[in-house]
């Protein structure tokens, strides 16, 4: 078990946990706080001692799972610097992980992104392209008849594939979806 692992989870984020799931289900405007404060057990306005609002529990959601997958998408390159194609397959594997961990997240970004404030908004949206990118630049270093433009049409796909998991069942258990998805997502990326 990793520090990070074993560090209790703070007040604040257990609260959020419970906000992305309900704008996830229900939608952002379909959620008001003090339905998260019920289902979090407090009352709505004691909520704003950890957040200023809804929007801002959008914000922290979105913000930092960005910042995340790009900074752990670049540490998956560089254990491989002169292997892109092990790269690939640690980024696959990086994100399927990440993916199957959090769907209300996904569905979260999908659905809600553009209810953030313009600067929140566009920060994530250079977030994300800079983890494209990384996509792109092992892509085109396994696949040496790709340019960069068609190895972005590819990660864009991949990421399709992999985010489909707030719509998966539970009728598959969740090493073997892991396994699915990894193999799809390769083969798409390799044809």
């Amino acid at each position: 078990m990793t520090v990070d692992q074993a560090r209790r989870r703070t007040r604040r984020e257990e609260i959020l946990e419970i906000a992305v799931g309900l704008f996830a289900s229900r939608g952002y405007h379909g959620v008001s706080m003090d339905d998260i404060g019920a289902a979090a057990g407090v009352t709505g306005p004691a909520l704003y001692h950890h957040f200023a609002g809804k929007e801002a529990m959008l914000v922290a959601a979105l913000n930092p799972v960005s910042e995340g997958l790009m900074k752990g998408g670049r540490a998956r390159v560089a254990q491989h610097p002169t292997d892109p194609r092990s790269a690939l397959e640690s980024l696959v594997e990086f994100h399927v992980a990440f993916a199957l961990a959090n769907p209300a997240v996904i569905a979260l970004h999908l659905h809600e992104l553009d209810r953030l404030p313009e600067e929140p908004r566009r920060q994530i949206r250079r977030l994300q392209r800079l983890y494209v990118e990384v996509w792109v630049e092992t892509l085109t270093g396994v696949r040496h008849d790709l340019v960069a433009e068609e190895a972005r049409v590819l990660a864009h796909a991949a990421f399709g594939l992999m985010n489909s998991t707030p719509f998966l069942g539970g009728e598959v258990d969740r090493d073997r979806r892991a396994d699915l998805l990894k193999a799809a997502t390769l083969r798409a990326l390799l044809a």
